[in-house]
């Protein structure tokens, strides 16, 4: 199967699909942190190449909701917004038989342009990791990502990086366990 993992620059999901025989490629601004296939360069410029399969992690800083009151307080965020929904559904829309895009939960403003919620909410916590971060998927011909490995011990250590210059890339890293299920469970021919 040919994937296409679009804003991702770890390689986390990626390697998952890949270490189970699949043609995948992660695509992002920025150089990759881990050894294989990767585009330095803006999705779109490969986004019609034959994939079967786009996993999308798009930029959430204007449109999630713990931070929609900056719309207000910071001059050009409703620009920034705009264009940030608009890439978004730019992804959704794609001409790729199998899409999941992940992202925080939206706020209002966005889903109206992104034009509709999503489908699912996951936690680190269902696949593994300790953590609580509540994620959103907005599923194309994929079925619900189903939990793996429940963990008990919770806590909020994304939420509670301090505030430095990478505190965003940072926060933008997949989890493992998530990139394994969504390998496991999605990289399946015809799904």
């Amino acid at each position: 199967m040919n994937v296409l993992v679009a804003c991702e620059f770890s390689g986390i999901v990626r390697n998952a699909f890949t270490q189970r025989g699949h043609n995948a490629w992660s695509c992002d601004f920025l150089p990759t942190e881990t050894e294989g296939n990767h585009y330095q360069t803006d999705v779109r410029n490969v986004l019609y190449n034959a994939w079967d399969l786009m996993i999308a992690h798009p930029p959430c800083t204007y449109l999630c909701n713990s931070g929609v009151r900056w719309l207000y307080e910071r001059e050009g965020r409703w620009d920034e917004m705009r264009k940030a929904a608009e890439f978004f559904k730019y992804l959704l829309e794609a001409n790729i038989p199998a899409i999941a895009i992940e992202n925080p939960i939206p706020h209002r403003y966005a889903v109206e342009i992104i034009g509709r919620k999503y489908d699912q909410i996951i936690q680190p916590w269902e696949f593994g990791h300790g953590e609580t971060k509540a994620t959103c998927l907005w599923l194309k011909n994929l079925p619900f990502l189903v939990a793996t490995k429940i963990v008990s011990r919770r806590e909020q250590r994304i939420w509670k990086l301090p505030k430095t210059e990478d505190r965003g890339k940072k926060r933008s890293i997949s989890y493992k366990g998530i990139a394994e299920a969504m390998a496991e469970q999605w990289g399946i021919e015809g799904l």
